[in-house]
């Protein structure tokens, strides 16, 4: 018995189809049945019944099928186990980050992962972080940094990178500039601009308003914290956003908002499985963000002057 025999077994029962099943494993149909014929000879019984329009399994099959699955999956393990212990990494990564990033500690973690693992492929995607969280429970993206609202997600492993109030920026000459500091109900009686839906720092608004029953008048919204700074520079409404997106922007006033609780953070996150490939780029980011603070879950805030993101 050969593992590819197996493999092409469960290629049939998975498709229910001859065809199918070669096209997926690249094999020729005549190839896939003469494999699976001789899996049969060597088992002694029937595993896939071809009399209708499908390859349909037979109670034996449908036996063998898992077992089959469970030995591709040890036989997978022990290649896993094997490359771990001769320091080999191989595989993809996916890591996802909050868009208009600028959080130049994660460009460091992957180049120095790169440069030890150059057998590993990286794939970087944009999105915001709503939907980057989801693609991170779904298994499509293995590494994100995102921005939420108060907290990480309870239901993934990370830490978080920094944790900032939202803080309202207004150009000098605004009635706003004169205030050391102004409540929700005060800045929601101007126009707002504020990044879009699905941020974090957009979420840190909506929840800190609604929990003093107010409603933000979000005039205008832009994915980047340069263009809400432009936006607000302008004259064109009250910019949301958090002290280090604005940094020493020139001409304009930072102003706190007392009553708002709910911090931004940015925060790394991924499921609680890791691949080998994972676990090694974790080591990178901690060395890059800095090893997180015991029992906060939270990287050293001196790193938060790197970050300018999209939070």
């Amino acid at each position: 018995m050969e593992l590819r025999q197996l493999k092409y077994f469960l290629a049939v029962a998975e498709e229910r189809n001859f065809t199918r099943a070669a096209e997926l494993v690249r094999i020729s149909q005549p190839g896939i049945s003469a494999q699976i014929r001789q899996l049969e000879g060597e088992l002694g019984a029937t595993l896939v019944d071809r009399s209708g329009r499908r390859a349909e399994l037979t109670a034996v099959g449908e036996v063998v099928r898992d077992h089959a699955r469970s030995v591709l999956a040890a036989v997978e393990a022990l290649h896993r186990a094997v490359d771990e212990m001769n320091g080999l990494v191989r595989g993809r990564v996916v890591v996802g980050m909050v868009r208009a990033c600028t959080v130049t500690p994660l460009f460091d973690a992957l180049s120095g992962f790169h440069l030890a693992h150059p057998g590993v492929e990286i794939s970087l995607v944009e999105d915001d972080s709503d939907r980057l969280v989801e693609r991170v429970r779904e298994g499509t993206v293995d590494l994100a940094l995102v921005g939420v609202a108060g907290r990480a997600p309870g239901d993934l492993d990370g830490w978080q990178v920094v944790s900032e109030p939202i803080v309202a920026v207004v150009p000098a000459g605004h009635p706003l500039a004169g205030h050391d500091g102004i409540t929700l109900a005060e800045l929601c009686a101007h126009p707002i601009v504020c990044l879009p839906p699905g941020t974090g720092i957009r979420a840190v608004l909506d929840r800190s308003a609604a929990a003093h029953g107010l409603t933000p008048a979000v005039a205008l919204q832009a994915s980047a914290p340069g263009a809400v700074l432009d936006l607000a520079a302008r004259g064109l409404g009250v910019g949301v956003l958090s002290p280090s997106m604005v940094g020493g922007r020139e001409g304009l006033r930072t102003v706190a908002v007392t009553d708002a609780d709910v911090p931004g953070v940015l925060a790394l996150v991924w499921a609680p499985v890791k691949s080998p490939a994972l676990r090694e780029l974790l080591l990178h980011c901690r060395r890059s963000f800095g090893e997180p603070r015991p029992g906060t879950g939270t990287a050293p805030t001196g790193t938060a002057a790197a970050h300018r993101s999209a939070v």
